[in-house]
């Protein structure tokens, strides 16, 4: 439930956050149709994931603190990240007024802790703003790193093929057996 009441700044900084555009009006593939290519993504789930990296963006600028985003926010931001004109001098040097910079984890256990934390932390603060997060955009905290593999994969070349459950579950168990034993 959102029980905080913006300031009239904060009002307008949201608004401005909100406001600023990522599509460039004259560009034949946009920032937005990228993200959705290289994510695979809807063209819906890829406007609502912006608006989140808005809302997480505000939330970092009135928190006082380090926060956190989530798996697919971090995404948008990290291709933001890439428009460099776009990101550092208009949306941080024109709507933000200041640096907003990135810091990725250098790993391991007190880093993962951190994290944890901080991700929190942002879950909080987003639900103080804006009630509830979208559980499909802001994923529940984990304590340990996911276990997933990732690798990038033309999919026009090959085709992706998940494996059966049953091998799935019997990977974990051996894992599991594996690093009990050491």
């Amino acid at each position: 439930m959102n029980d905080v009441k913006m300031t009239p700044e904060q009002q307008n900084l949201y608004v401005q956050i909100c406001q600023f555009e990522l599509d460039q009006p004259s560009a034949y593939l946009p920032f937005s149709a990228k993200l959705a290519w290289e994510y695979q993504w809807t063209g819906i789930y890829t406007y609502r994931a912006i608006q989140e990296y808005k809302k997480f963006v505000f939330l970092v600028m009135v928190a006082g603190q380090t926060l956190s985003p989530s798996t697919t926010v971090d995404r948008v931001w990290h291709f933001h990240l890439l428009y460099t004109q776009s990101y550092w001098d208009k949306f941080c040097g024109e709507v933000l007024n200041r640096p907003l910079h990135h810091l990725p984890s250098i790993g391991g256990k007190e880093e993962g802790l951190k994290y944890h934390q901080q991700y929190c932390q942002t879950l909080e603060l987003y639900r103080r703003y804006f009630g509830p997060p979208p559980s499909d955009i802001w994923n529940l905290p984990k304590v340990k790193t996911e276990s997933a593999s990732f690798q990038w994969v033309d999919r026009h070349q090959y085709w992706i093929i998940p494996q059966p459950r049953i091998l799935r579950t019997f990977q974990t168990l051996v894992s599991r057996f594996i690093h009990h034993k050491l």
